[in-house]
C-alpha cells in the first residue's frame, strides 16, 4: 500500500507540473529582426557603449578599405599604362615629360628617382659614373611609395584584433548582470536567465561582424604591397638597364671630332 500511494503521489505531482507548463504565458514568437531589435532596446548602458563603440570602428574600417581598394586600383592601371609607354619610347626625356601623367602609379617615383639621380651625374649622357647611387635612388624611392601606399593599414590590423575583445568585454558584462539579477530574484530557471546571456551575447557577435571584414582587407592589401613592391623592383632593374643600353649606344663621332679640333 505504501509504495502504491507513493506512486499516485508522484502521478499528481507530475500532472500539476503539466498543467503548470500548459497555463505558463509562450513569449511571443516574433521575427529574427524584431527579436534583435527588442534585445537591443533591453541592452543595458554598457552593451550599448560597446555597440556604439564596434558601429564607430567597423564605419572607419569600411572607410579605410573602400578607399585602399579604390587607390590600389588606379595604382595597378596606371603602373600598367605607364610601363607600355615607358617600353614604347626610346630616349628618357621623352618619358620624363610624360609621367606626370600616370602620378597615381608608384613607378613613376622610382622613374623620377633614377632619372634625376642621372641627370646629376651625366646630364643624360653617357654612362652613369656612380650606378651604385642609382641603385640606392631606386630602394628610396620604392621604400616612400610603399610607405604612402600602406598608410592606415595598421588601423585595419588593430581593429581587427582588438574588435572581438571589445565585444567580449561587453558579453561578460553582460552575464555578470544576468547572474546578478538572477541571484536576487532567486529564481534559478532557464527562461530568468536566458534573456540577459541573449542580450549579452550579441555584443561578441558585433566583434566578430567588425573584426572579419578588417582581417580580410588587411591580408588582401599587404599582399597587394608585396606585388607593387616587387613590380617596382622589377621595373627599377628594367630602368637601369635602359639607361646603361641607351648610354653605350650612343655614337662617339662627336668625341672624335672634338680630340682632332684639339690636335689642331
Amino acid at each position: 500500500m505504501t509504495h502504491v500511494h507513493l506512486l499516485a503521489s508522484f502521478l499528481l505531482r507530475m500532472q500539476e507540473t503539466a498543467a503548470d507548463q500548459q497555463a505558463a504565458p509562450l513569449p511571443p514568437s516574433g521575427t529574427g529582426g524584431s527579436a534583435l531589435l527588442e534585445m537591443l532596446h533591453n541592452s543595458g548602458p554598457v552593451a550599448l557603449c560597446v555597440l556604439v563603440i564596434l558601429a564607430f570602428t567597423s564605419v572607419f574600417s569600411w572607410a579605410i578599405i573602400f578607399a585602399k581598394w579604390s587607390g590600389f586600383r588606379r595604382a595597378q592601371t596606371q603602373s600598367q599604362r605607364f610601363v607600355r609607354a615607358f617600353r614604347k619610347s626610346s630616349r628618357l626625356s621623352e618619358i620624363a615629360t610624360v609621367a606626370e601623367q600616370f602620378k597615381p602609379s608608384p613607378l613613376v617615383t622610382v622613374f623620377n628617382e633614377i632619372n634625376d639621380e642621372y641627370q646629376r651625374q651625366t646630364g643624360g649622357r653617357g654612362l652613369p659614373r656612380n650606378p651604385v647611387a642609382l641603385e640606392r635612388a631606386a630602394q628610396t624611392a620604392s621604400s616612400e611609395a610603399l610607405t604612402r601606399m600602406e598608410s592606415r593599414l595598421t588601423w585595419l590590423a588593430t581593429i581587427a584584433a582588438i574588435a572581438p575583445f571589445v565585444g567580449l568585454f561587453g558579453t561578460v558584462m553582460g552575464i555578470i548582470d544576468a547572474f546578478h539579477g538572477l541571484g536576487t530574484q532567486g529564481a534559478a530557471t532557464l527562461r530568468a536567465v536566458a534573456p540577459g546571456i541573449s542580450e549579452a551575447l550579441i555584443t561578441t557577435a558585433a566583434g566578430l561582424v567588425v573584426a572579419i571584414p578588417a582581417v580580410i582587407g588587411y591580408n588582401q592589401f599587404t599582399a597587394r604591397l608585396r606585388e607593387f613592391g616587387a613590380r617596382m623592383d622589377d621595373f627599377a632593374r628594367e630602368l637601369l638597364s635602359a639607361i646603361e643600353n641607351s648610354a653605350m649606344a650612343q655614337p662617339a663621332a662627336p668625341q672624335v671630332e672634338e680630340r682632332r679640333v684639339r690636335q689642331y
